[in-house]
């Protein structure tokens, strides 16, 4: 149980320092917020039947359902490295925190694919730096707080 909660709390901490690295992306470079996540949220609503509203109001659901999603997905993550971790000691935050923030990245990255939102072939530089460098964000906060909360 301790394990589950450490990973909850490392999942949502994670899932804090991939927001602020975006958000700092953003600001820095002067670039647009990524639309993928109210639009993926558009597909699993229409998938599921569940009405939005109206043009403007379906909009605004999108957006707050996409965050939402990410992060169900940053917290569930965080869980999953909790489970794996349960028990064991040793933890090699260098090689962890890599690994959980590609972990991160291919679960968010690959419903996106799989409903034909993007493809990582047309991402370029930025685009995958604008990827890699929050998801490793996510997996170092993710790890450090996980071992804090372990003791």
């Amino acid at each position: 149980m301790k394990s589950l909660a450490a990973g909850v709390l490392a999942g949502t901490v994670g899932t804090a320092a991939l927001n602020i690295a975006t958000y700092a992306d953003i600001s820095v470079r002067g670039r647009p917020a990524s639309d993928l996540p109210a639009r993926a949220a558009g597909v699993w609503a229409a998938r599921l039947g569940l009405p939005l509203g109206d043009e403007e109001t379906a909009a605004h659901r999108r957006e707050g359902l996409g965050a939402l999603f990410g992060y169900a997905t940053g917290v569930a993550t965080g869980v999953g490295y909790g489970l794996m971790r349960a028990g064991r000691r040793d933890t090699r935050r260098s090689w962890d925190g890599v690994l959980l923030g590609l972990a991160a990245m291919v679960l968010a990255d690959s419903s996106l694919v799989a409903m034909g939102l993007t493809g990582p072939r047309s991402w370029g530089v930025a685009g995958w730096l604008s990827d890699l460098l929050p998801h490793a964000a996510y997996g170092y906060a993710a790890v450090a707080t996980y071992a804090a909360a372990r003791g």
